[in-house]
């Protein structure tokens, strides 16, 4: 059983220290109910069908979900997604609808991953959107050496109109790559270039990936192990596609175990659209968490949480801002940030070798919360500035490697930190951003959490917790009786702080 009564808070640069009562004593262990049923829920084929919960804004300012293959779901409206990757023309009428022989139109081609910019480390699941009214003969991944001169081409996968290719063995330097992709119309076909995209391989303190310098920029597969590995976790979840709550769709992001200083449950942070769908007003149900997911025997995500090494766990219920459910992205990005609470006297709520106790906050190594202002922009270069922070999540192209982000910070407009060149996929909401990090413990404050992204750039974007409503939502979470027997979609609170 725990035995921690103290919460550990910063409050300016002020470590506070909270004495609080055992949550225990107030909840009585159990209602009643279990969590099986979560478990049971998630069958492989589900797990299959989830997709990473992510959020994107378009140059209009909208907002929509980024699903598998970089499909653009639109998010609180009825807009369809423009392609502002790769050059348009306007369709002309035609009299009658053109058969397939009288084709003159090249495939389309969009999406294209990496984007340019991106900056990755020897590895990389490349991919794009491609379609054409006739139908396609082929598609080809080019990628051309730093060299400037040497290419090779990939015949990639299709899955509907994304087309992959994972690729690997790639070495420090600036490379660049296309797509070229044929139809089947007459005469051989009509074939489409994409524009070139560049990207970088390795880092440097210029960000152009030559190797020399210190690092600036990181992008790759967490490999420190340590407290945050086995604090943060791939989250399981399902919310509902419409506002009758009829049909649920399955939705993975990624969260982390905070110190909460309490007996009786354990706290998990992640971002608010991980908990609460304001476009349908609800909250997510069968939440079944699995931490440290890297560290598992099997081959990813299965059905076997006894290969996880610390199990999966089953969230009672969450807790959010008002401001974050009354709003609809992007409106209310600056309240992406919410808490799963996990009832430490279920014991139906943990699913596992038992190895490690089914007490989740004991089980792993919490993180802290810092509520005070990070350091940010303060005029030094790299990963010994007192603003280098790294951003990690649960990347669902990558299962089930812990992938991270690591640069210095910046803000996006006045409610958003930002990582510029944060490459991390879809998958990684909700995950922690650090700083200071320790590499040789994986220790540090959580200062935000993965939240959005634009569409055709890089770069993450992460809620402040300083001088938000950051610590009320938290407070809440750790303090307060858990609601009694909530129906699915209804498993949380929406709380309005001071």
């Amino acid at each position: 059983m725990k035995s921690a009564s103290s919460a550990f808070i910063f409050v300016g640069n002020i470590l506070l220290i909270i004495a609080l009562a055992s949550v225990a004593q107030a909840e009585e262990v159990s209602k009643g109910s279990t969590r099986k049923p979560v478990f049971d829920h998630w069958t492989i084929e589900r797990i299959n069908g989830a997709t990473p919960r992510d959020l994107v804004i378009d140059h209009r300012g909208l907002g929509y979900l980024k699903e598998k293959g970089g499909n653009l779901k639109p998010h609180g409206h009825q807009i369809e997604a423009i392609n502002t990757t790769a050059t348009t023309s306007a369709v002309k009428p035609a009299a009658r609808p053109s058969s397939p022989d009288a084709d003159t139109v090249p495939p389309t081609i969009s999406n294209m991953d990496p984007a340019q910019g991106s900056v990755f480390e020897t590895a990389y699941t490349f991919s794009a959107v491609v379609t054409d009214a006739s139908g396609l003969k082929s598609v080809v991944f080019v990628v051309e050496y730093p060299d400037g001169v040497t290419t090779q081409s990939f015949n990639p996968s299709r899955s509907g109109n994304v087309w992959t290719a994972s690729l690997q063995g790639f070495a420090d330097g600036d490379w660049s790559w296309w797509v070229v992709a044929k139809d089947k119309g007459a005469k051989g076909g009509n074939t489409a270039t994409s524009m070139v995209v560049d990207f970088t391989v390795g880092v440097s303190e210029s960000g152009t990936g030559n190797g020399t310098g210190p690092d600036t920029i990181i992008n790759g597969a967490w490999s420190f192990d340590g407290a945050v590995q086995t604090a943060a976790g791939r989250i399981y979840f399902e919310m509902p596609n419409n506002p009758k709550w009829k049909r649920w769709a399955g939705y993975v992001c990624s969260g982390t175990v905070v110190v909460d200083g309490v007996t009786g449950r354990s706290i998990i942070l992640t971002a608010a659209h991980c908990v609460y769908d304001e476009v349908n007003h609800a909250f997510a149900r069968n939440v079944m968490f699995i931490p440290n997911q890297a560290g598992t025997t099997g081959s990813g995500t299965d059905l076997n949480c006894g290969n996880d090494p610390m199990g999966c766990w089953a969230a009672s219920y969450g807790v959010v801002d008002s401001e974050w459910a009354s709003q609809t992205f992007p409106d209310n990005v600056k309240w992406d940030y919410a808490f799963y609470v996990v009832d430490d006297g279920d014991v139906s709520a943990y699913e596992g070798n038992g190895v490690l106790g089914d007490i989740l906050d004991v089980a792993t190594s919490p993180l802290a919360m810092q509520f005070s202002s990070p350091s940010v922009d303060d005029g030094d270069v790299g990963k010994f500035s007192l603003d280098f922070t790294h951003a990690l999540g649960y990347s669902y192209s990558d299962d089930p490697n812990f992938m991270y982000c690591a640069e210095d910070l910046t803000m996006e407009g006045a409610v958003n930190w930002w990582l510029p060149s944060c490459g991390l996929s879809g998958g990684a909401s909700g995950g922690p951003w650090v700083q200071p990090m320790s590499e040789g413990t994986g220790d540090g404050s959580i200062i935000s959490v993965n939240s959005w992204g634009y569409v055709t750039s890089p770069g993450m974007a992460g809620p402040r917790l300083d001088d938000t409503s950051a610590s009320c939502i938290f407070s809440y979470a750790v303090l307060e009786a858990e609601p009694e027997s909530p129906a699915p979609g209804s498993a949380g609170v929406v709380l309005t702080c001071p």
